[in-house]
């Protein structure tokens, strides 16, 4: 059966993340249907609004949108209903649940979630933090860190501290390299929460093939050999269970997956080391 194609027009006043986010989420769960995106970010003007009108005029399809401007947003609903383009508040539904529940309303301020305050400059810190100790560097200050990551080759370690870094979250990682120790002060971190990433042989075997691959380098290694790469992945369990450390599979887990898990288990500790 042939996949069928649908236009999603994305306006937004901000940076069109909320919408990315919602639609792609919402689109995923269809079989056979794909979006054609049209995203509009930073749309706060008449001017701006009339570009993004020319393009659902050409074509029409599904509109999301976050404009806390209600001209703008009268003006787009308006184009909507004149080319039988069906249109979305998306933020809407909580505004109301919100304003129903707090008893008070909201103040139109397009972009207010990426102000900069004291939260945002932790997320800048914290990303800053992340790619000065990505893959080993800098370990004489690794309890610094809200969360260490380990394992071997592969495991995703580095997307994934990239991913925590931007919640907000100091991430370093360590790789696991046979015949080299670990760090010794993985031994004695008191603060970070020290999580082990493992996978199955054969998907580390594929991604270090594709990885050889691409730098155009002999695969006639023990870097790819499954029995040796197994025996990698079982001497960092046994580091693992040695230590007590949490362990995550990564092997179907996508990066946002494994990141939320993270996220869990820290707060699950940050709440245990208050409550002492």
């Amino acid at each position: 059966m042939g996949r069928s194609y649908f236009h999603l027009h994305l306006v937004s006043d901000s940076t069109g993340e909320t919408l990315i986010t919602v639609a792609r989420a919402v689109v995923a769960q269809y079989e056979g249907v794909a979006a054609i995106e049209h995203v509009y970010p930073l749309v706060r003007s008449n001017t701006q609004l009339e570009r993004v009108i020319h393009e659902i005029e050409t074509a029409p399809g599904i509109v999301l949108y976050t404009l806390v401007e209600q001209e703008l947003a009268s003006r787009l609903e308006e184009v909507c209903r004149a080319t039988g383009s069906p249109h979305l508040s998306v933020l809407e539904p909580v505004h109301a649940l919100l304003s129903s529940y707090l008893g008070t309303h909201s103040t139109a301020r397009p972009g207010a979630q990426h102000m900069l305050n004291a939260e945002y400059f932790k997320r800048i810190d914290a990303m800053n933090f992340t790619l000065l100790h990505d893959d080993g560097h800098l370990p004489h200050d690794l309890d610094d860190a809200d969360v260490i990551l380990v394992g071997v080759s592969r495991t995703s370690k580095t997307p994934t501290s990239i991913y925590l870094a931007n919640r907000g979250l100091k991430t370093a990682n360590i790789p696991l390299v046979p015949g080299v120790p670990p760090p010794v002060i993985l031994e004695t971190a008191k603060t970070a929460l020290i999580v082990g990433l493992v996978a199955t042989p054969e998907r580390i075997v594929q991604i270090r093939q594709n990885r050889l691959l691409s730098l155009n380098a002999d695969d006639d290694t023990s870097y790819v050999d499954r029995e040796a790469v197994a025996e990698e992945l079982a001497a960092s369990r046994r580091l693992f269970a040695r230590n007590g450390w949490p362990v995550i599979d990564v092997t179907r887990r996508s990066i946002e997956e494994t990141a939320a898990a993270i996220i869990d288990l820290h707060r699950d500790r940050r709440q245990r080391l208050s409550a002492n």
